[in-house]
């Protein structure tokens, strides 16, 4: 029982008039850093050798490092794959997005007597960095000799009069019974009103799903930071979110043996948009004992999403043999809310080697089980219940190195994301490894950067507490290829 969750959040909407899942929560909250091609390079781990505008979104006190003004713009080239695994059958699919992780400027004003103790520098920065990608595609197919999805909708239709299913009585079946009944994928067992049947009772079909996941969120910075006699840097960020993510599923069941009696296929497309805008503020500090040794430690508050909304679709098909194919696509459903993601807090360290490179690494602690949705529609009882019972605290962390020859530097870095599920219910963990390249002249720099991203996921079709189905075993694989123009001045 303990992967049910999962196979009722990811199922879909069963009818609900909102879409919202503990599932969503963990979608919209998750950060994978992007930023700046040097920053990328190295892991992410930046925060305590700073003057980057990547630290803006980690750890702001790194922003008091620098005693320059620069502009810089970070385009980058994803490319992204899928493997899935679903009852014997693998898939592959690819997907190719462009987009920009980072740009920003920031101006470094000098302020103090570089022989007196006491305040040196002081910076002021906007900009916006990337905190997370959604673009995805993956095809999930393969038979099924148990149940169907249409069983998902008997169990949730059973102890309904069929009249309040067909009348869609207070619009509780809008968007699956109520197409279903109209198409004759679900009907009564005679002789009773509330009782149903599906033209697939003993499964046998060949199942496809394919899902497509675009969008992103994207954090605009302002920054204010400030460097204390060359030991002790403070920063503080003030940050607005901008969340976009869209999800198109294509669900379809065929009887590809021709062994079910006047019944061809059926399927269901689904289509959600969310858009959002949160504000969140980061604080940090770095403390610089001696030329060589940095030590950072940074707090985010929760990020509060206050005009979250959804809006999605359904369009049913089916081809039952005996009548002809149609379709039944729902009206547009709407439903705002809000959703306050997790705290979280850093720790980092950077050990600078002279005039030849650095070694950093970058420590984080997100708690999703405090992920909370809120409405004045709704209140999100199960929802939030399910969130603390499902997930858990996730142990980031990050390390990176680069070395410098003359106006080139090299640069490699690993990040490891844990998994943010409890007691084992999913996979979820996320690895990256990654290596770049800069070069500097005179007030210009380039720096490129490659990182390869590996994440496994079970994914569950559908289901619910009666319902059980094999999970999709699947493998996301994430190429980016970013580079990064700087001007100093």
């Amino acid at each position: 029982m303990k992967k049910l969750f999962l196979i009722i959040a990811l199922a879909g909407f069963w009818g609900s008039l909102y879409s919202q899942s503990a599932e969503d929560a963990l979608i919209y909250s998750q950060t994978f850093y992007t930023g700046t091609a040097r920053s990328m390079a190295m892991g992410g781990a930046f925060g305590a050798l700073g003057a980057d505008l990547s630290v803006a979104s980690t750890n702001p006190a790194g922003m008091g490092l620098y005693r320059f003004s620069e502009y810089s713009i970070t385009p980058a080239f994803n490319f992204n794959s899928a493997h899935s695994l679903y009852n014997g059958v693998g898939m592959d699919d690819n997907e190719i997005n462009v987009g920009i992780d980072n740009l920003g400027f920031v101006s470094s004003r000098k302020i103090g007597d570089k022989n007196q103790k006491g305040w040196k520098y002081v910076q002021f920065a906007f900009g916006m960095n990337k905190m997370n990608g959604f673009n995805s595609s993956i095809d999930m197919q393969g038979p099924n000799a148990v149940n169907s999805r249409l069983d998902t909708y008997i169990s949730n239709a059973d102890g309904i009069n069929y009249n309040d299913i067909a009348n869609n009585t207070n619009n509780n079946y809008t968007y699956f019974l109520q197409p279903a009944w109209d198409l004759y994928l679900i009907d009564t067992i005679p002789n009773h009103s509330d009782m149903y049947y599906s033209p697939v009772p003993y499964g046998g079909t060949y199942q496809r799903l394919l899902l497509n996941k675009s969008g992103a969120v994207n954090q605009w910075f302002f920054t204010v930071s400030a460097n204390y006699d060359n030991i002790l840097y403070v920063g503080a960020t003030l940050g607005f979110n901008s969340l976009k993510y869209v999800s198109n599923s294509y669900y379809s069941e065929v009887d590809a043996a021709d062994t079910i009696p006047y019944f061809n296929s059926w399927g269901v497309d689904e289509k959600v948009e969310t858009s959002g805008t949160g504000v969140n503020l980061k604080l940090g500090v770095i403390v610089q004992p001696a030329n060589w040794l940095r030590i950072g430690l940074a707090f985010h508050t929760p990020t509060y999403y206050w005009n979250m909304n959804d809006t999605w679709q359904t369009n049913t098909h089916a081809d039952l043999g005996w009548t002809s194919p149609s379709s039944i696509s729902s009206p547009v459903g709407n439903f705002s809310y809000t959703l306050t993601t997790p705290m979280k807090i850093l720790g980092d360290v950077g050990i600078i080697i002279g005039n030849y490179g650095s070694i950093s690494a970058e420590y984080e602690r997100v708690d999703y089980s405090t992920m909370k949705f809120n409405s004045s529609d709704y209140n999100f009882a199960t929802e939030n219940s399910n969130i603390k019972g499902y997930y858990t605290v996730a142990n980031n962390i990050r390390l990176g190195t680069e070395w410098r020859f003359g106006n080139t530097a090299l640069r490699a870095g690993y990040a490891y994301y844990g998994s943010p599920y409890a007691s084992n219910l999913n996979n979820g963990a996320r690895n990256s490894v990654s290596g770049g390249i800069g070069f500097h002249l005179n007030n210009y720099s380039l720096d490129l950067a490659y990182v390869h991203s590996v994440q496994k996921q079970d994914y569950y079709m559908y289901g619910n507490q009666n319902i059980t189905v094999n999970p999709a075993n699947n493998i996301y694989k994430y190429n980016s290829y970013v580079f990064t123009v700087g001007y100093r001045f």
